[in-house]
């Protein structure tokens, strides 16, 4: 299946897999980090970000402090400037990209500052972190982003009902 596949098909079961989503948040099953995390590695081992890079094309990580002074560094440009060229703040007040697609993603869909990139991008899809009841909000919100997330979803509410 391609990705846009996945996606079309998150799309048509998106209201489905968000009610199923809440319903598991409150149910919060033993095991769940488990589940989530064999079926994140199994369809990462079929997905390859760089086909995709939908979320760096529709999105903007949020960028801590740390983040910010990481990438300046990198780039050898003082923070202020990387911030007035770069960021901006959300109605949130964080730090977010002033636009997308981001502008280190080259045409190739690799990432121009991926050694030093965001947290929130390591963390991307946050598929396989502990206490994924805590990001099931946000899991919902990823699955009009990210293919692998469609998947993942699917997979997990045909193991768990």
């Amino acid at each position: 299946m391609k990705y846009d596949d996945y996606l079309e098909q998150g799309r048509m079961d998106k209201d489905d897999l968000t009610a199923w989503l809440k319903r598991l948040k409150k149910k919060s099953p033993r095991k769940l980090d488990d589940v989530f995390q064999r079926h994140h590695d199994e369809v990462f081992e079929k997905i390859d970000c760089l086909e995709c890079a939908n979320c760096c094309k529709t999105t903007s990580p949020i960028f801590r402090d740390v983040d910010v002074k990481r990438i300046a560094k990198k780039m050898r440009i003082p923070i202020i400037e990387f911030e007035q060229q770069y960021l901006k703040k959300d109605s949130d007040g964080d730090l977010v990209l002033q636009s997308t697609p981001c502008p280190f993603l080259y045409d190739d869909n690799s990432c121009g500052i991926y050694d030093v990139r965001p947290q929130a991008c390591k963390e991307y899809p946050h598929t396989n972190q502990r206490k994924v009841t805590q990001v099931l909000e946000l899991t919902q919100r990823n699955l009009d982003i990210c293919p692998a997330v469609c998947q993942i979803v699917s997979n997990v509410k045909t193991e768990l009902g």
